[in-house]
């Protein structure tokens, strides 16, 4: 009897399915299927990418800016602004011990801190890399994703590959809802776009690594969504690299409340009248579904917009200005046949774009030099050159330097727009012999028109990151992050930075 009525439940069960089947059929069929949104084309992106969708150019390119933003990470890991951050979080806190904080020796913090303080770390000097539309990419994902994978079992790391799919999925959300605003090309005035596309491109990518379904990639931007943004106002500030350390942070919080089944707006990135979603950022926000990966046309952005480097550590419009500087300079030095004086400048002109809080007459801090178009043409005029070391308190406050800041002049001409892909720099310096010298720079050394060969984005990488490691590991990690496709997992990098 007891085994009739099992199968006769058994049976029940599944004609009830068939049933169940069956109507969902005719719903189907009398019901059209959705259109595909924004969103949830978002999410299925995130979720599909394959490794075997990088091409040989996305892969180098990525692998540089990995390299590059561990170097920034490790010299910023020395920074008051890094130390100020570490400390809150060690204080605040309870100890945590599962992923690694760069510079510091067998310190480790929870995953999500270890993202905060690493991407502050990133950001702290000013010296990470930039895209277009502008946006700082990789401090916003790079710390997550490395938090992420010191946090799972040693058998159990992410490969070199599956590593750098992540990582470029979160790059890749960037740049698309960037690409979905005019606003967002140029230099911001409103929201610092790493708090904003910065916030969801860590998200996408931690969820890309943590192997969450579509629904749960779409959910994980729309919760980083209500996490993101940030004022310009905060610019040139010890608050500003918080930006990239929350964006890091709260991106893969996001994913990890969306792995636990917490829900959000499926339609955050789709243009909704009358209900802001993503387009509270940008007022003429006008998105489209994300193509599929299998479709002939779809290519990663990073294959045909490149990435600017910095030589410097400073606002990225400071090395128009500074390269048109380090002209005059040289011609000067030719001139004088010694060092440059103050007294032989009577008046000084900088054409640049109209961006107000990037011009700033006579910078107090480092935070507010590294964000001053006078400031850093003044240092190369003086120097040939703008430096790491330019911005310590020694060369900021120098008394010839405050005698040139206060010979500066700027001009904003209508064919010089606040553009990172089509501003220029100029520097007119009349001397007081009557004499007029000029230098102008169109596409600096690093910029993605002109960008940074393997050896000098190599030699960047030493100089910043032995400030903190030995010189056998500082080549571990140039060796580790140029074969990072070719690891059965990411422990040798992982190893190199604990």
């Amino acid at each position: 009897i007891n085994v009739c009525t099992q199968r006769s439940t058994r049976y029940l069960s599944a004609v009830s399915a068939a049933r169940g089947l069956h109507k969902s059929a005719l719903d189907v069929a009398e019901r059209p299927a959705p259109e595909e949104t924004v969103t949830s084309s978002f999410g299925r992106f995130i979720q599909s990418v394959q490794p075997r969708h990088l091409s040989p150019t996305v892969l180098q390119r990525s692998k540089r800016m990995v390299l590059d933003s561990i170097g920034v990470g490790l010299l910023g890991s020395t920074t008051d602004v890094f130390d100020l951050a570490l400390q809150h979080c060690q204080h605040m806190y309870a100890p945590d011990d599962v992923s690694f904080v760069y510079g510091r020796r067998g310190m480790k913090l929870s995953p999500t801190l270890a993202a905060f303080v690493n991407g502050v770390a990133a950001h702290s000097m000013d010296f990470d890399d930039t895209w277009h539309p502008a946006t700082h990419p990789s401090g916003a994902v790079l710390p997550a994703l490395l938090a992420i994978s010191d946090m799972l079992h040693n058998n159990s790391k992410p490969s070199g590959l599956d590593f750098l799919t992540a990582f470029n999925v979160g790059i890749e959300i960037q740049g698309r809802l960037m690409r979905f605003s005019n606003e967002a090309r140029n230099i911001p005035k409103r929201f610092h776009p790493p708090s904003v596309v910065g916030t969801l491109g860590s998200a996408a990518a931690c969820a890309r690594l943590l192997s969450l379904d579509r629904n749960q990639c779409s959910n994980a931007l729309a919760i980083a969504a209500s996490l993101a943004g940030a004022p310009m106002a905060n610019a040139a500030t010890q608050s500003k690299p918080l930006h990239i350390g929350n964006a890091s942070r709260l991106g893969l919080e996001a994913a990890l409340l969306a792995s636990r089944g917490l829900e959000a707006s499926p339609l955050v990135l789709d243009a909704v009248p009358g209900v802001a979603g993503f387009s509270a950022f940008y007022e003429d926000y006008a998105p489209h579904p994300i193509s599929s990966l299998e479709e002939d046309e779809h290519s990663f952005l990073i294959e045909t917009q490149d990435i600017a480097f910095k030589r410097f550590p400073a606002h990225l419009g400071m090395h128009w200005i500074a390269d048109a500087a380090a002209v005059v300079h040289k011609t000067l030095v030719g001139l004088k046949e010694g060092s440059i004086s103050p007294n032989l400048v009577q008046d000084i002109l900088l054409r640049v774009p109209l961006s107000k809080y990037i011009n700033r007459p006579f910078p107090e801090t480092e935070h507010q030099a590294r964000h001053s178009f006078q400031f850093n043409a003044c240092t190369a005029l003086l120097d040939g050159e703008v430096t790491v070391q330019s911005f310590q308190p020694e060369a900021l406050l120098r008394p010839e330097l405050q005698a040139l800041l206060s010979r500066v002049r700027l001009e904003h001409p209508h064919d010089n727009p606040a553009n990172f892909n089509i501003m220029y720099g100029e520097v007119e310096v009349t001397l007081v012999s009557g004499d007029v010298l000029r230098g102008r720079c169109d596409t600096f050394y690093g910029h993605w028109r002109n960008p940074l060969s393997q050896e000098s984005l190599q030699k960047k990488f030493r100089s910043n990151a032995g400030t903190v490691l030995s010189n056998e590991r500082v080549e571990r990690l140039i060796e580790a992050v140029e074969g990072l496709d070719r690891l059965d997992d990411c422990k040798p990098v992982l190893a190199q930075l604990q």
